[in-house]
């Protein structure tokens, strides 16, 4: 009866590792063929966004900060998606960067449209130093604990 206990867990055993040599491939595919296709979506839809703000610039016949400010934010996502697609690691300096040129935007808005200086001002500035600092964090990080990662001068994660 032993015997044939071992012989049934042996072959379990036996399934078992066949199914994982099947299924990780597999399962790396799909992980790999779903990034791929969705950072072709992000571009895409990035440079589509890009274009169609760039001919309503056109359009209207002048740019406004907030629109230059806005390509802005779109090239860095461009940036991002190609970093991200060549080296499969995400620049969260990049992201740091996008954060603040959106909260630049608001700034802007608060001041220029709305002509309020009240907290808003505030707080909205202080959300930009605290992502300049945390910038400054990460390049102290990287410069003080360099890594052999290819890149990582970009405070890549």
């Amino acid at each position: 009866m032993a015997k044939a206990a071992r012989a049934v867990s042996d072959a379990a055993t036996s399934a078992h590792r066949a199914m994982k040599e099947l299924a990780d491939p597999v399962g790396t595919f799909m992980v790999d063929a779903f990034q791929l296709l969705a950072l072709f979506v992000i571009g895409a839809t990035t440079v589509w966004s890009a274009a169609a703000m760039f001919f309503d610039m056109a359009a209207h016949g002048r740019a406004r900060i907030e629109d230059i400010l806005l390509l802005f934010i779109y090239l860095e996502i461009g940036a991002t998606v190609g970093i991200y697609f060549k080296t499969t690691q995400l620049p969260v300096r990049y992201l740091i960067y996008i954060a603040m040129t959106a909260l630049a935007r608001v700034l802007i808005e608060i001041v220029g449209a709305e002509h309020r200086t009240g907290l808003d001002l505030l707080v909205v500035a202080g959300a930009i130093l605290i992502l300049s600092f945390a910038e400054l964090v990460l390049r102290f990080g990287s410069y003080k604990f360099p890594t052999d990662a290819p890149g990582s001068d970009l405070g890549q994660t």
